[in-house]
């Protein structure tokens, strides 16, 4: 940072696997750009103009493939913006991409760090997945060349993303030694009890591939802390807790604990579009002023969907007076469904939603209005009108939902949240903090938060939209390149 408070980006390289924009083709083979969310993407967006910026990713649909032959020496404009920041898009092998993609980083790693994995009987780390481990090392080594080829003379700075490219770190540092490279995990980190259930080689090179960088960051402290006993428990690498710093093979890697927050004005000002308003009508006439108890996730097996409509239904049997008097809004938007757990996981949480209606519904009164589609203009009409918002995953990064929805209430709602989200480190004074395996204790804090005296909703509301603002895109992003020195 200078004096005056502006971030000194220079020449910066991203990587990650999907990237800042996604291309859809017309039947004439016209191609249609269209930006990508998330806060990397807002955070970029807001130094994309004082930077000497390339992003690279992966091409994920045929038409990112088109998109990326088409574009003159492989680049494309940022969203089609006047701007000096560039994509690159990778056209990896489909069958390389794809066991590296799903066999790999979905259904391996992401089990992994989200403890997920029914343990009698899987995982089975047989001769199939070395052969899958060989794709996601050759996906990683061809962002490691698309990088390499990229970096130029002195002050080049690198910022490698998640779990997907877990190997790229050290392959940089090895191609060109010199150049600054941060690691980003967005997603939690596991124990060494459970990283350990990976096979021994592999443990190992995920651990090696990130402290090559310069600096690893987390979302929340311990997932930095579970990350540095892993160094220590299975590298046996010198860990420093207190400076946390991890000394392995002569060089130093700094970890740093960088929570995601959410741009406060951004997402007020799109709370309140055209769009946005009709679907707060719509949800208005569908519910007729009842009580509003909202849930907003993907179809994910980390975010608790099926424990949370369990505990939606002991409210409504251990307190009928509130039949008629409350409707639960869950949109859950399709996640994976190439993944067959999550084909059947999101039949799971239809049936259950099924079940309640049959044991509750009355010909004025639908319990629980389930969508399961993408609809961000929805969900942003839900976070306006919701009395209570419930994040209960089994275990997550940070989970913005929990801090976007205070932001933009009109009701003041109270917060149901699991213990386990990164964001209860931030929020959970504010919050009904709970067990997401306990489906009686989030009936009850369901309960506590629709009887809650209106003066103490509001003064949580604010709290809790204070703290999720309080570190926005654009400063978690200085503060990871600020900790490169």
């Amino acid at each position: 940072m200078n004096e005056q408070g502006s971030l000194n980006v220079g020449r910066l390289l991203v990587a990650s696997n999907r990237g800042p924009m996604s291309f859809g083709q017309d039947a004439d083979g016209t191609l249609t750009a269209r930006r990508g969310g998330g806060g990397l993407v807002s955070g970029l967006a807001a130094v994309a103009d004082s930077a000497d910026l390339l992003w690279i990713c992966a091409a994920m649909s045929d038409a990112d493939r088109a998109a990326a032959r088409r574009a003159p020496g492989g680049r494309l404009d940022l969203d089609g913006h006047d701007t000096a920041a560039q994509v690159q898009m990778l056209d990896i092998p489909p069958g390389t991409f794809a066991a590296a993609y799903n066999s790999v980083a979905n259904s391996t790693l992401w089990f992994i760090s989200h403890l997920l994995y029914d343990t009698p009987n899987k995982p089975a780390f047989d001769a199939g997945f070395a052969s899958q481990w060989a794709a996601y090392r050759e996906y990683n080594t061809a962002f490691a060349l698309a990088l390499a080829e990229s970096v130029a003379g002195a002050g080049v700075r690198a910022m490698v993303q998640d779990y997907h490219l877990a190997l790229v770190p050290a392959m940089l540092a090895r191609l060109r030694p010199g150049t600054q490279i941060t690691h980003f995990s967005h997603t939690p980190w596991a124990p060494p009890d459970y990283f350990r259930i990976l096979p021994g080689p592999v443990a190992r090179e995920l651990l090696e591939g990130i402290l090559g960088a310069d600096h690893a960051g987390f979302l929340a402290a311990r997932w930095a802390g579970a990350f540095l006993d892993c160094c220590e428990d299975v590298l046996g690498a010198e860990v420093d807790r207190a400076a946390r710093q991890v000394r392995y093979q002569d060089h130093v890697c700094t970890v740093g604990v960088h929570p995601l927050g959410v741009d406060a004005a951004d997402l007020r000002h799109r709370s309140r579009a055209a769009d946005v308003e009709a679907h707060v009508e719509a949800l208005t006439e569908a519910t007729k002023g009842r009580k509003l108890i909202v849930r907003v996730d993907r179809t994910e097996l980390s975010k608790n969907i099926v424990r949370g409509l369990a505990a939606y239904r002991e409210l409504l049997s251990t307190h009928p007076e509130l039949h008629g008097e409350v409707t639960h809004l869950a949109f859950a938007y399709p996640s994976r469904h190439d993944l067959p757990e999550y084909r059947a996981y999101t039949g799971s949480v239809q049936r259950i939603a099924e079940e309640i209606n049959e044991e509750f519904g009355t010909p004025g009164w639908d319990p629980l209005i389930l969508e399961v589609k993408d609809d961000y203009a929805r969900s942003l009409a839900a976070y306006r009108m919701a009395d209570v918002i419930v994040v209960n995953p089994i275990r997550d990064g940070m989970n913005l939902v929990a801090k976007e929805a205070p932001i933009v209430s009109d009701r003041g709602c109270a917060l149901v949240l699991s213990r386990e989200a990164g964001a209860c480190a931030e929020l959970g004074g504010d919050a009904l903090v709970v067990n997401p395996y306990d489906v009686t204790a989030t009936a009850q804090a369901m309960y506590e938060g629709l009887t809650m005296p209106q003066t103490e909703r509001d003064r949580r509301c604010a709290a809790l939209g204070k703290a999720g603002a309080a570190l926005p895109p654009a400063q978690w992003l200085a503060s990871q390149l600020s900790a490169l020195g």
